[in-house]
């Protein structure tokens, strides 16, 4: 988990949901976002960072500037930056996000859409 818990680009420890944790619920997180264990809800990490780590069981919908997913997703993403799928991880729902890397080995099997800049609010919308 040490690989994980780099500081954050302001220079913050991100906030940690570790293994063995289960949370059935919505998490909005002003901080960057580790979650190593388990969650069913919802997941708004505002203009920050999410990393599904490498235990990590999620089945939610998720908006964040940055998602890297290590672990097993079920749910739709909206990301404002860039959204990594490791080789690792797996993602089963819609993508709309600026860029996406998605390493041999990942599973995706969704929808999904490269838009070309965020609105005011942060959202990602196309350049239309």
């Amino acid at each position: 988990m040490s690989e994980l818990t780099k500081q954050s680009r302001d220079g913050g420890i991100p906030a940690i949901i570790g293994r063995g944790t289960t949370i059935i619920g919505s998490i909005h997180s002003g901080q960057d976002l580790i979650l190593d264990g388990e969650l069913e809800g919802e997941l708004d990490v505002e203009n920050r960072s999410l990393t599904i780590g490498p235990h990590g069981k999620v089945v939610a919908n998720a908006k964040a500037r940055e998602v890297d997913i290590q672990g097993n997703m079920t749910g739709n993403i909206e990301s404002s930056g860039k959204t990594c799928i490791r080789s690792s991880g797996s993602l089963v729902g819609d993508v709309v996000t600026r860029g996406i890397v998605i390493e041999n080995g990942a599973v995706f099997k969704g929808n999904l859409e490269i838009v070309t800049r965020p609105n005011q609010n942060g959202e990602v919308k196309n350049g239309e």
